[in-house]
């Protein structure tokens, strides 16, 4: 075993997989970089090194840093977490060539299944069934054209040959949409992964996402955990998952072959450690998607159905150790569910919304686990992806998983960020979900988005022009307390009524910024990645004018009305804040 292995990530993940080492008695190697330096996963670890400035391109992506300090810190392995450089394969050769142990599958594993068209083509020769669509990447959009009206057929989607996690993919339903998808799918691709190639698949409208957890090991042992539900998404994105499938979704019978179709996938790569292979099952089909080549973002919830510690199971792998347990000893016992606690605003179509942390207090009791990268008086920094924790849940079904998690989620208690906490109870309490259905009637609706906003304390301005404002306080009479609300004049000086304690903030209070009158306002703190509209341009309400990157994610802006941009202050590749103006756009006059 490992005497010593660096962690070449951050957050969560990172303060997981130190943990880890901690049980097994391995030292622990964190890096970070200069937002990070007060991080709890620096906090957390036996040795820190400093990577560089805060742009994940100079310092978690900093291969050559990150060299110079595995062979000064002489670490023996190195655990890549997921994101970064988890699927890099010229970073996991370049360990080995160093004689250093990538704690990951074998670069040429990475490799095969890290272009989706070769694993596509991979997995066809082995049988595995696949999604109809190319197995090569499509160099234009006039081939595109003539490939999709002679073989393939609309809708389909467009995805990035080396794209994950929801990025990277377009939708064209129509032949109209396919140059805007493919162009999109193509920047995307080209932007989070410097590969800007696409191919094409057939769009499945419906689809539930379920993917497979596989564990293998050198002394050629390949087993599978049983599966996860991961259809609740945004943006191609997961906000919750559950395992196992709810029954009435996946039987054993389709579990057998599911698992099946997991394992026969790695072992068609030499797969080494813990992945996951995804899928689509549609109308009883199950097809291939792709396959991620490290620990994934969910894979908590299958560590507490199974038992099985997963990154335990990986780190044992890496070092020549047999898995620990083998197929017929996995058993898959009651029901986990995974809610994603983003700094993001559901109610503004999923925004990011970093800012700094007050008042933080996890939910705990029995069954109920957090993964988190943060705590009280940290930061959600835009530079990263808006993850503050996952909240995990177990309990003897379905059902009382779903009670359990609502419990945990009233309990945890974010001041100072918005966040998916009123998202995920509004959607745990549906109907939908108590069916198992894949709710994208919800995640894609609007006006009931909107209905899922933190409450917001009230304003009122009273006959002589003086502010009432409603504040909550506790209050204790007889023994007993209260939660009232309070509407009149702000307290001076903060002091809250005789015999109550200081106001409570609202969970998830953020101020709002958005448009008001004739002016845009940015939503959320980014770059200016694309202005697509001038100054003097008539607009509709709701076309688009720009698209504002944040926490590696895309957010278009669009028009709040119709009219003229009379002003437009932005500049592409410009750094933005949270309410600057984004232009101002003034009502035509109605003609006379």
């Amino acid at each position: 075993m490992f005497s010593s292995i660096l962690i070449a990530n951050r957050g969560e993940i990172a303060l997981r997989v130190i943990r880890c080492c901690k049980e097994m008695g391995i030292k622990s190697i964190a890096v970070y970089s200069e937002l990070d330096r007060d991080a709890l996963h620096v906090q957390a670890a036996d040795e820190a090194y400093l990577l560089g400035p805060g742009p994940a391109a100079e310092s978690y992506l900093n291969v050559e840093k990150l060299l110079e300090v595995i062979k000064e810190s002489g670490a023996e392995a190195v655990h890549p977490g997921y994101g970064f450089l988890a699927e890099n394969a010229p970073f996991a050769q370049l360990l080995a060539d160093n004689d250093i142990v990538f704690i990951g599958p074998p670069a040429s594993a990475i490799e095969s299944m890290g272009s989706k068209t070769s694993a596509r083509e991979l997995m066809q020769a082995s049988g595995v069934p696949i999604v109809p669509g190319t197995t090569e990447t499509v160099e234009s959009v006039e081939l595109a054209r003539k490939i999709i009206d002679e073989e393939v057929g609309y809708p389909v989607a467009i995805k990035a040959s080396g794209g994950g996690g929801g990025k990277g993919f377009r939708v064209a339903l129509t032949a109209d949409e396919l140059e805007e998808a493919f162009e999109g799918a193509s920047r995307e691709g080209e932007k989070f992964f410097s590969d800007g190639r696409v191919y094409i698949e057939r769009y499945l409208p419906n689809p539930r996402h379920i993917e497979v957890q596989i564990l293998a090991d050198t002394q050629g042992n390949t087993i599978h955990l049983g599966e996860r539900d991961c259809s609740i998404q945004r943006r191609h994105q997961k906000l919750i998952e559950e395992a196992p499938a709810a029954s009435w979704v996946v039987d054993e019978e389709l579990r057998a072959k599911i698992g099946k179709i997991g394992v026969d996938a790695a072992k068609a790569v030499g797969y080494v450690g813990a992945g996951t292979v995804e899928g689509m099952l549609q109308d009883g089909e199950y097809f291939f998607l792709e396959m991620n080549t490290r620990v994934q973002v969910e894979h908590c919830v299958t560590e507490m159905v199974t038992g099985i510690d997963i990154v335990r199971e990986g780190i044992r792998a890496a070092a020549g150790e047999p898995l620990s347990v083998t197929q017929d000893q996995v058993e898959m016992r009651g029901h986990a569910i995974e809610c994603r606690i983003n700094a993001e605003n559901a109610a503004k179509n999923f925004a990011p919304a970093p800012g700094k942390i007050g008042r933080y207090v996890e939910p705990a009791g029995p069954g109920v686990r957090v993964d988190s990268g943060v705590g009280e008086n940290g930061e959600v920094t835009p530079m990263y992806d808006p993850m503050v924790a996952k909240l995990i849940v177990w309990d003897v079904d379905r059902e009382h998983a779903t009670a359990r998690m609502l419990r945990a989620l009233g309990e945890y208690e974010i001041e100072g960020l918005t966040t998916l906490i009123p998202f995920h109870s509004a959607l745990l309490a549906t109907e939908q979900w108590a069916k198992a259905e894949i709710c994208r009637d919800l995640t894609e609706d609007k006006a009931w988005l909107e209905s899922t906003a933190p409450e917001q304390p009230v304003e009122r301005i009273d006959a002589d022009g003086v502010e009432q404002l409603e504040q909550q306080y506790t209050v204790e009479v007889s023994g007993r307390r209260f939660d009232v609300n309070v509407i009149g004049p702000p307290p001076s000086g903060g002091a809250a009524p005789a015999g109550a304690s200081a106001p409570k903030p609202k969970r998830g209070e953020r101020k709002s910024s958005g448009g008001g009158g004739d002016t845009v306002e940015a939503p959320l703190q980014g770059n200016m990645w694309k202005v697509v509209v001038k100054a003097g341009d008539k607009v509709e309400e709701g076309q688009l004018l720009c698209i504002i990157e944040a926490m590696k994610m895309e957010n278009e802006i669009t028009a709040h009305k119709a009219g003229t941009i009379a002003e437009l202050p932005i500049t592409e590749g410009a750094p933005i804040g949270a309410g600057d103006t984004i232009a101002r756009i003034v009502s035509d006059a109605p003609p006379e």
